[in-house]
């Protein structure tokens, strides 16, 4: 009996996953080198989240893929909401250079659904990055 709830449970959350629009699209992004010594830099990328007020969807997720991941660096992640700091991670690099941090956006608890993000943020992804060496 507890097979076919948790069956019947996981099937409806699927179902929700698959038909449920996305609530994210790509954006638009800013990306600026800053160099820390002559084989590292800093990759800052900044772009712009929103969270629409009719979002169903529990989690929300960055994901992205460095092309000179230097190793051991994990990914920084920084959310604001207006001026504020509103939520900070850091998700490791794998080692074909993507990474992926999931968030929840929407937290149910009983017959009650609070909404942890909604609206307008700011969010800052800082990758540390292998400078290209030039042939002299």
């Amino acid at each position: 009996m507890r097979t076919l709830v948790a069956l019947g449970i996981l099937t409806a959350l699927l179902s929700i996953i698959v038909i449920s629009p996305t609530f994210a699209e790509k954006q638009q992004s800013v990306t600026e080198i800053i160099p820390i010594d002559d084989s590292l830099a800093l990759e800052k990328t900044t772009l712009t989240m929103n969270i629409p007020s009719n979002n169903k969807l529990p989690f929300g997720f960055v994901e992205g893929k460095i092309t000179n991941a230097a190793v051991e660096y994990p990914v920084i992640i920084q959310i604001y909401k207006g001026n504020d700091a509103y939520h900070f991670a850091q998700t490791d690099v794998k080692a074909d250079g993507s990474y992926e941090y999931r968030f929840r956006v929407l937290d149910s608890n009983s017959d009650r659904t609070i909404k942890i993000f909604e609206g307008d943020y700011t969010v800052k992804i800082f990758k540390v990055v292998n400078v290209p060496t030039t042939v002299k």
